[in-house]
């Protein structure tokens, strides 16, 4: 890690937050963040305006007695930091805390960036897009619509706060999208593809695959035929497979429903979930991954935490506070969507350690099941586990091949059940670009997985 300027002066943050805790908290925090995005839609052949944005500000919070008193404002400048921290000390009502001095500012860079995105012309960008769109048509005369996007962040943040920790972090972030719809005797359907992650333009400059990708989904579904339902054994694709484990296994390890009682984890640790082939990480280090960071939202330097070594459950995430009050070390999981929001304990990169097969030997393996490629939503309930997920791809499996593409599609199940059905883990991890709502924020998550066979699983459809 390297010394690096931040948007704040190190002796500014000091006398920031000196005023902040000057009624007391065990916990005080600056955090400061500029960001500026470009966001470009092709529609029907026709290019929409371009949406750019850029902000700047910053938020303070003290954290007391189990309490939090936050407060952000448009602007880094020492005068409206200093009458924040005012407004908020003065809700602390308990004795000054003298901060601790800050370390030199650090910046750890994990992602390597070629062609910084705001070096490349908007009308470059967009002949981008219009290549996308053109290639998802190239697939057939039944595709009539499509729309392709593309969108670009960069984000400066620097954290302080008063046990010393002075951190800052540059995020870029580059995604190419496409939807294609096509249509043919009366029946319309869609397919969606992304590209994207931590990266400059050179990630997706060639990407026109995403539109021949997009479409190629579409035309399958076109020929669909009704979901199977019963139990039966599930191939679940690599990539936006991970979904499922983000959805139905991730978020009950976010710390805040843990300590709640909201999770079906709670008490856990240590304990088996899954056969002993069975490994999991969430790493918000991994180079280039769409989730992945320097450093947290609070200064916490990211890293590759496993929670579940050889089918036991060994590791829940962990922000600064949920960390103190079970008297854990941080685990680098405090995100937040901007300086207008608290940070909460959050997914990165959360998936399924590589194991030994193929994808071909899994669906080998199965002589009439189901190949979910792909998720399109679904519901969790946390405390109990329970899952509903609609497959937006997915195909037959019958007597070891993939057959026809289904429609109508749902996996209904429980997670601590679903863990435990899976019998087999291919070598082929793809971590894929999603976003992750939690109290009203959003946040880039990479999902992502090699494919995963569990033994049997309940599957919704419309044919016996």
């Amino acid at each position: 890690m390297a010394e690096a300027s931040t948007l704040v002066a190190p002796d500014v943050a000091e006398r920031v937050l000196a005023r902040l805790l000057a009624h007391g908290g065990e916990l005080g925090e600056l955090f400061c963040e500029e960001r500026r995005s470009l966001a470009l839609v092709r529609d029907d052949r026709r290019l929409e305006r371009p949406q750019l944005g850029s902000e700047r500000g910053a938020c303070l919070r003290i954290v007391r007695d189990g309490a939090t008193f936050y407060g952000y404002t448009d602007s880094v400048s020492e005068g409206e930091l200093l009458a924040l921290a005012a407004s908020l000390a003065s809700a602390a009502r308990a004795g000054a805390r003298t901060p601790a001095p800050l370390t030199a500012p650090r910046q750890r860079r994990l992602h390597d960036v070629a062609v910084p995105p705001t070096a490349v012309s908007i009308a470059e960008k967009a002949d981008l897009v219009a290549r996308v769109d053109e290639a998802a048509r190239a697939q057939g005369v039944a595709v009539v619509q499509v729309r392709a996007g593309y969108a670009e962040s960069t984000r400066r943040v620097a954290i302080f706060n008063s046990d010393g920790v002075s951190a800052c972090d540059e995020r870029t972030r580059v995604r190419l999208t496409c939807q294609a719809v096509a249509r043919r005797d009366g029946r319309t359907e869609s397919g969606v593809e992304t590209r994207g992650g931590c990266a400059g333009f050179e990630l997706v400059a060639d990407a026109t695959d995403v539109g021949e990708r997009a479409a190629q989904k579409a035309l399958a579904l076109l020929d669909a035929v009704d979901a199977p339902t019963g139990e039966m054994p599930v191939v679940v694709g690599n990539g936006f497979g991970g979904v499922l484990l983000h959805e139905a296994v991730g978020h009950g390890l976010e710390a805040d429903a843990v300590q709640k009682g909201a999770s079906v984890y709670a008490g856990l640790l240590g304990k088996r979930v899954a056969p002993p082939f069975v490994t999991a990480y969430d790493d918000g280090a991994l180079a280039g991954a769409w989730g992945s960071d320097g450093c947290d939202d609070e200064g916490t330097a990211t890293q590759r935490t496993t929670i579940i070594a050889e089918g036991e459950l060994v590791g829940y995430l962990y922000d600064l506070v949920r960390a103190r009050e079970a008297n854990a070390a941080p685990t680098g999981n405090g995100r937040r969507e901007s300086y207008r929001h608290p940070p909460l304990p959050r997914m990165t990169n959360t998936y399924f350690a590589p194991g030994d097969a193929s994808p071909e030997d899994l669906i080998a393996g199965v002589r009439r099941g189901l190949y979910a490629v792909s998720f399109g939503g679904g519901q969790v309930e946390p405390a109990t586990g329970d899952f509903v997920f609609g497959v937006s791809e997915g195909y037959l499996i019958e007597n070891g091949r993939v057959t026809a593409p289904v429609r109508g599609a749902t996996l209904v199940g429980n997670c601590l059940r679903a863990l435990a059905a899976i019998d087999g883990i291919a070598d082929d991890l793809e971590i894929a670009t999603g976003f992750c709502g939690k109290g009203g924020q959003s946040v880039p998550a990479g999902v992502g997985q090699p494919h995963v066979r569990l033994r049997s699983i309940t599957v919704g459809g419309t044919r016996a």
